[in-house]
């Protein structure tokens, strides 16, 4: 299960509204950004977020949360997220709270990394919905509760994010804040395991093996449990060896060839 708070290190979307020059300037720091020339776009940016562009803000705070270009300040970076956050920018609320629940360049708060991870939720950035879900599951920050961590989750997942659908997959296959359903938690490994995700992959590969939520199904169970071993899932490995022995000659030969045509789903 994936317990960790995520920090959005990228712009994910801009949400620019300037005038032309200023377009012109950002757009020339963007490019500086992108090129890993960090003093250029800080000093293109940083006039802007002075005069209270937000994705300029955010982009300082990037930086000086990275220490690329300059040294890492993470209290440099809390503060001009805090600006951004306040003038609600979602990716900016977000890594707020990344910085509260960590207490990097802030003391730690974790009823005011909920309270940021929440604004940003509540404007649908999955990143958010995401660690707001995990504080739920956790019970920090916030009084535990799985029925919101699963609603949480749900909304993440339901943008694709992997991190939530494999989150989201594991409540249904414990029945926590949902009935229980082996036939829900395959739905959403299903959907984080095609992203790659080796976690998701071993535990689908496990229920195609044993028959939980979907019928048993030997090669099915080889392909996820061999995807996820060949990201170093140790785990999966041992558990697709002990398959082999189960399954006939045609059955691995298929399996292996579902394997080598493999691609995880953008």
């Amino acid at each position: 299960m994936r317990l960790t708070a995520r920090l959005l290190t990228v712009f994910a979307l801009l949400s620019v509204c300037l005038a032309s020059p200023a377009i012109a300037d950002f757009k020339k720091g963007m490019a500086a950004y992108e090129a890993g020339d960090y003093a250029t776009a800080l000093k293109e940016w940083r006039p802007l977020a002075e005069q209270g562009n937000t994705d300029a803000q955010y982009g300082l705070g990037l930086i000086y949360d990275s220490g690329k270009g300059v040294p890492q300040d993470n209290a440099e970076a809390a503060r001009w997220y805090r600006k951004a956050a306040e003038l609600g920018l979602a990716s900016a609320q977000s890594n707020l709270g990344v910085l509260y629940a960590r207490g990097e360049g802030i003391k730690q708060d974790l009823p005011e990394a909920a309270r940021w991870y929440r604004r940003a939720a509540e404007q649908e950035y999955a990143m958010a919905q995401f660690n707001l879900g995990v504080l739920y599951e956790k019970g920090q920050g916030l009084k535990q509760n799985y029925t919101e961590a699963v609603h949480w989750y749900r909304r993440a997942a339901e943008q694709g994010d992997a991190d939530a659908q494999l989150n989201l997959g594991l409540l249904y296959a414990k029945g926590q804040g949902v009935q229980k359903s082996y036939a829900k938690a395959v739905r959403y490994y299903r959907m984080a395991a095609e992203q790659g995700d080796a976690d998701a992959q071993s535990r689908l590969g496990l229920l195609y093996s044993n028959g939980q939520g979907v019928p048993q199904d030997l090669v099915q169970a080889h392909l996820w449990l061999n995807l996820a071993a060949a990201q170093g899932d140790k785990s999966a490995a041992k558990e697709r060896d002990l398959l082999v022995k189960k399954m006939t000659p045609a059955q691995l030969t298929q399996a292996q060839k579902l394997a080598r045509g493999w691609k995880p789903k953008k």
